[in-house]
């Protein structure tokens, strides 16, 4: 009596004792097991769910947005099944399985499932048999149950026929899902895709994205990444055509010498503009200025991808040849759209049985470096968790630190009668130049200047050259340290991107530097490198002949895409690698190609407006090779495969 007066009448099916619930009750029971899957989906996951609902009681918009998604499917399957018992099961079956994949690869690889993991299905079911991985038998057991017991209640509960006439056979079944997929790919192409609702959230920690995707929840992060780090596909791309370009090359024609890069953390030479008054004896980059004399040493700037950050962009560019910027027309992060094995510099050097390593003295989950270095082929990666007696200067591990494990690398490559190939990316000159960077009360050298400055802008100066002088003393200390080595070493040491000296360029505009005639369209993302091969090396390599064969530009800038590919020339493997001696090719064409502006052969700026309008031949052919670069770019990150 009690349901028959306080709930609508329920339809009977005679042929199988089928209640059918009315339009409203329909709906309530969506919202509620809409409800029970997504606490469901959160509670699959490694983390407490008592600590996520208790972040999302702090920010209950959470709540809907965790849920709304799960709901709009269950609505969109309810529609065509017409049935929201049958419906929710599917839906929990398949959200649940998702979250588990997730938590089962946080707990392997340290990173969550993506949309675009879907696209490499066979690449899991290969990699799965590589790690050890413990299933969490009552997390899977429980999903499985509860969808079998939507899927009975399915059988003995129905919905009614919808209310129009006219809507109630296939058609209104389609037109409803279409609605509500409609809606959900709305959302998840505006709402969902919003970076400043995404960062509006408080989380523990941002850049690390495990965290992120715990506490702010599975199905809401999932969804909000189907609009991050695109790749675009190149016009006219032809999957056939691009593997087609992977045909030549040998390996083994290396010249056996060890080479060591080392990518400083905001090194530059801003120090050398007219702003600043530095003389020989306070000049905080004397071991810089000694070897770009050095008769074994090529130096110039390399055009990075950004300015004032974006450090795993450049070890990307310089890595693999590919360009972060030429990924897509949006604004992306080259790191978080690998997600397979790639093409790289540490393939080719292992490729003539080199030992190769990175070294980072940071965490493995920034930039999902453990990972992304794994792809690229290095076959050792050390993070500072397995670094030892690690030492300080402030809040960063120090430049001297790394020089010194860098040191120990090539004693034990040596020893092992192996030739290396190394890469380090530093940390200790990171932003923030504040006065507290290096503890309270730390004296910091004058910076001399030339400009009147704010006190905001002298504070960031005389901390960040204060980093710089650290920088340079590696670069001495290695110098000094190779040059005393039988064995053939070539040292390759460059900055990852200028330093951030206060919003809308603050530092560089009151030093004058951005109203000067040389502050072009690249100035902003030039950085200094310097390739230097100790006298073992050189003899070698027959240095002079070897450089002369690069046709390095005058002034020696180049693209920081293109850096890698002049060290394998430099070293004798130009013919090694099809893709790299493309590059090679290239760079002979246009030496810089920096977004929208193109520094050609004879040290000419070109827009793309330009570009674009240059019909003759020289032009047409430009055009043609960058197109090629970037299909083959986007053959190697989607499609290329590499033996086990």
């Amino acid at each position: 009596m009690f349901f028959g007066k306080d709930l609508p009448p329920l339809k009977i099916d005679k042929r199988l004792f089928k209640y059918r619930l009315s339009l409203p009750l329909t709906l309530l029971t969506a919202v509620l097991l809409a409800g029970v899957i997504t606490l469901l989906a959160l509670w699959c996951q490694p983390n407490s769910l008592r600590s996520v609902l208790a972040n999302f009681r702090a920010q209950p918009l959470l709540i809907v947005l965790n849920a709304m998604p799960i709901g709009l499917l269950l609505l969109a399957l309810t529609c065509l099944f017409r049935n929201v018992f049958f419906s929710a099961a599917l839906v929990n079956f398949a959200v649940c399985a998702l979250s588990i994949a997730n938590r089962i690869k946080l707990e392997v690889r340290d990173e969550p499932v993506f949309p675009r993991d879907f696209a490499l299905l066979k690449e899991v079911g290969s990699a799965m048999g590589s790690y050890d991985i413990q299933y969490p038998a009552k997390v899977i057991a429980v999903v499985v149950l509860f969808s079998l017991a939507l899927a009975v209640l399915g059988v003995f509960l129905g919905c009614k026929s919808f209310p129009l006439a006219r809507l109630r056979g296939w058609l209104g079944s389609l037109l409803g899902a279409a609605a509500s997929f409609a809606v959900l790919a709305a959302l998840i192409l505006t709402v969902y895709a919003s970076n400043d609702l995404y960062n509006s959230f408080r989380v523990s920690n941002a850049y690390y994205i495990p965290s992120v995707f715990n506490e702010l929840g599975f199905p809401y992060c999932f969804c909000h990444q189907f609009t991050t780090y695109p790749v675009d596909r190149p016009d006219g791309f032809d999957r056939a055509e691009a593997a087609s370009w992977e045909t030549g090359g040998e390996a083994g024609q290396g010249k056996p010498v060890n080479v060591v890069m080392v990518m400083n953390e905001a090194f530059s030479d801003i120090t050398d503009a007219p702003a600043f008054a530095f003389d020989e004896s306070s000049d905080p980059l004397p071991n810089l200025h000694a070897l770009r004399q050095d008769a074994h040493a090529i130096s110039g700037h390399v055009v990075v991808p950004g300015f004032a950050g974006g450090t795993a962009n450049t070890e990307f560019d310089v890595l693999t040849g590919i360009q972060t910027n030429a990924l897509s027309a949006a604004t992306t992060s080259a790191f978080r759209v690998v997600n397979r094995d790639l093409d790289s510099l540490f393939r080719v050097f292992a490729g003539d049985g080199c030992r190769t390593s990175f070294f980072h003295p940071g965490d493995d989950w920034f930039y999902n470096r453990e990972n992304v270095y794994r792809w690229m082929g290095a076959e050792e990666t050390v993070f500072a968790d397995q670094m030892e007696d690690l030492a300080y200067k402030g809040r960063w591990v120090t430049d001297d630190y790394m020089a010194g494990l860098i040191e120990q690398e090539f004693e034990a490559a040596v020893s092992a009668g192996e030739t290396l190939f190394h890469y380090t990316t530093t940390i200790q000159n990171h932003m923030s130049y504040t006065a507290d960077k290096y503890g309270e009360g730390y004296d910091f050298p004058p910076v001399p200047l030339n400009a009147e400055v704010s006190d905001q802008v002298r504070t960031m100066l005389e901390v960040y050259v204060e980093g710089v002088r650290d920088a340079d003393a590696m670069l001495g200390r290695l110098r000094n340290y190779f040059a005393a080595q039988d064995e053939p070493v070539v040292l390759v040491f460059f900055g990852d991107h200028l330093p951030y000296l206060g919003d809308n360029q603050l530092g560089y505009a009151e030093l004058g530097m951005t109203q000067e005639a040389n502050w072009d369209a690249l100035t902003s993302y030039e950085t200094p490198y310097i390739i230097w091969a100790n006298d073992a090396a050189a003899k070698i390599l027959n240095w002079e002949a070897a450089v002369k064969a690069l046709d390095l530009p005058d002034g020696g800038t180049l693209s920081a895409a293109f850096l890698g590919a002049t060290v394998l020339e430099l070293t004798g493997r130009g013919g090694e690698s099809p893709w790299f001696s493309f590059l090679s090719q290239l760079r002979r064409e246009a030496p810089v190609v920096q977004k929208d502006t193109y520094l050609l052969s004879g040290n000419a700026l070109l827009s793309q407006e330009d570009l674009n309008a240059d019909d003759s031949e020289k032009g047409q052919v430009l055009r043609g090779t960058l197109s090629k670069w970037r299909k083959w770019s986007y053959y190697k990150l989607k499609y290329q495969e590499f033996d086990s």
